[in-house]
C-alpha cells in the first residue's frame, strides 16, 4: 500500500564495528508546506518500527489523513448474493479518530471518517488505514512544538545503531534488545550456581547466553552484572562465540532483568553506542525527579503542582507521558473519553517553552515512563523550591 497520509565513555571500540554509515535508514521527510498559517503539510516516510511508534504519537484526534489504499466495496449485482463485496483501490482523506500501535505486526493503523474519496458513495463511513514501514504518508495539521520536536528526533535517531544489554548473575541471564519506544526482554535463562562439582550448569547457562546473542542481527552488545559473573560469563562467550567479542563492552551493574537494564542506561553505557538515546535520557530525569522528591527539593508533580510551578515560572524540564497526553488532548478534540485533567496540557507545555524551560515526553513502554504514570503522567524539575 503506497499510502499519503494529509495532516501537517562506555567503548571507543564499539563504534569501530556499527554497519557503514549509507546502510542506514532514516526517517524520511519529502515535503514541507504551511498551509494557512497555522497548519503544515509534512510528508514522510517512515523506515523503521521506531519510526511507526513516533507517528503514534504525532497523529491525533482531528488531524486529515489522505493516501491510496483499498476498500471492500458491495456492487448493487452482488447484494443479492452476500459476496462481502470486492475490494478495489481508492484515494481517500480521514478525519482521524483514533490510532493504534501494533508493534508485532509492525504497522500503525489509523481509524477515521472518509471526508474526501475518489469515490462519493464512500464519504461519511469509517476506514482504517494501515501504515506500514518505507510507506510514504503525508500529516496536515496544526503541529505543536513537542510533536516537531519529536519528528526531528525520529529522523536523527534512526541513525543509531541496534543494540543488546545481555545481564547476567549468578543462576540467571536476560537479554533486552534496545528501541526508541523502550527495552524489549528477547529472551532469559535461569542455571544453576556454583563452581566446581556445580560448575556445569554454570557453564550451560553461559552457553544458552552465547547462543542466543549469535543469532540476534545487533551492532553492538552491552554485557553487565555484578561481580566476577559478568566476567566469566564473557571469558566463556570470548573462546565459543570468538564472532562477538568485537561487539562487546562490559559494564558493572549490581543487578540482572529490568533493574539491571535501568542501570546500564542510567550510567550512559548505551549513550555511547546510541547518541543522546530517548530512554537513557528519560532513566536519568525521572532518577533525578525521584531524588529531589525524595529530598523534598526542587520538584513538582501531577498535574494542579506542575500547572502552578509553570505559572510560577520555575519550570526547567517538564516530564509528561506521552500516553496521557494523547489522551488528554484528544479530550479537547472530538474524541471525550480519556480526558482527566481540566487544565489544558498544551498550554502548559507553550507557557513551560515560552519561559525558557525544555519538554521531555516520556515513552510509557518503558519503566521510566511507568514511574511518571504513577506520579500522575506529569512533573517537573524545577529551577527553585515553590514553599
Amino acid at each position: 500500500m503506497n499510502i499519503e497520509i494529509v495532516v501537517d565513555s562506555v567503548a571507543k571500540g564499539i563504534a569501530g564495528h556499527l554497519p557503514p554509515e549509507n546502510t542506514l535508514l532514516f526517517m524520511q521527510i519529502h515535503d514541507r508546506t504551511s498551509i494557512d498559517g497555522t497548519r503544515e503539510r509534512i510528508t514522510l516516510v517512515p523506515e523503521s518500527l521506531d519510526d511507526l511508534w513516533h507517528l503514534t504519537y504525532l497523529l491525533e484526534p482531528g488531524d486529515d489523513v489522505s493516501g491510496d489504499t483499498t476498500r471492500r466495496i458491495q456492487r448493487a449485482d452482488d447484494q443479492m448474493r452476500d459476496t462481502g463485496g470486492e475490494r478495489e483501490h481508492m484515494h481517500i482523506t480521514l478525519r482521524v479518530e483514533d490510532v493504534e500501535f501494533h508493534r508485532f505486526a509492525n504497522r500503525v493503523r489509523v481509524g477515521g471518517v472518509i471526508t474526501d474519496c475518489s469515490r462519493e458513495d464512500q464519504l461519511g463511513l469509517h476506514h482504517t488505514l494501515n501504515v506500514e514501514e518505507r510507506e510514504k504518508i503525508t500529516i496536515e495539521k496544526e503541529w505543536k512544538r513537542d510533536q516537531l520536536d519529536r519528528l526531528d528526533d525520529a529522523v536523527e535517531a534512526t541513525d543509531n545503531p541496534d543494540v543488546a544489554i545481555a545481564t547476567v548473575e549468578e543462576g540467571e541471564a536476560y537479554i533486552h534488545t534496545v528501541a526508541q519506544y523502550g527495552a524489549d526482554e528477547y529472551t532469559s535463562f535461569t542455571g544453576t550456581t556454583g563452581k566446581g562439582e556445580y560448575a556445569g550448569g554454570r557453564t550451560e547457562l553461559f552457553d544458552q547466553l552465547g547462543s542466543a546473542l549469535s543469532h540476534l542481527d545487533v551492532d553492538a552488545i552491552i554485557l553487565a552484572g555484578p561481580g566476577f559473573t559478568k566476567q566469566d560469563a564473557y571469558d566463556h562467550i570470548a573462546e565459543a562465540y570468538p564472532d562477538l567479542t568485537e561487539k562487546i563492552t562490559t559494564v558493572d551493574v549490581s543487578s540482572s532483568g529490568d533493574r539491571g537494564v535501568h542501570e546500564v542506561l542510567k550510567r550512559g553505557a548505551v549513550d555511547d553506542v546510541q547518541a543522546e538515546t530517548r530512554i537513557a535520557e528519560e532513566a536519568e530525569l525521572i532518577d533525578d525527579l525521584m531524588k529531589r522528591i525524595g529530598e523534598g527539593a526542587k520538584a513538582a508533580y501531577g498535574i494542579e503542582e506542575v500547572k502552578q510551578a509553570t505559572d510560577f515560572g520555575a519550570v526547567e524540564q517538564l516530564l509528561v507521558l506521552d500516553e496521557r497526553l494523547r489522551k488528554e488532548r484528544g479530550a479537547l478534540g472530538e474524541d471525550e473519553a480519556g480526558g482527566e485533567w481540566d487544565i489544558d496540557v498544551n498550554e502548559i507545555i507553550t507557557d513551560v517553552e515560552r519561559k525558557g524551560g525544555d519538554v521531555t515526553v516520556f515513552s510509557h513502554e518503558f519503566a521510566p515512563g511507568e514511574q511518571l504514570s504513577n506520579l500522575g503522567g506529569i512533573a517537573a524539575l524545577l529551577r527553585y523550591r515553590l514553599n
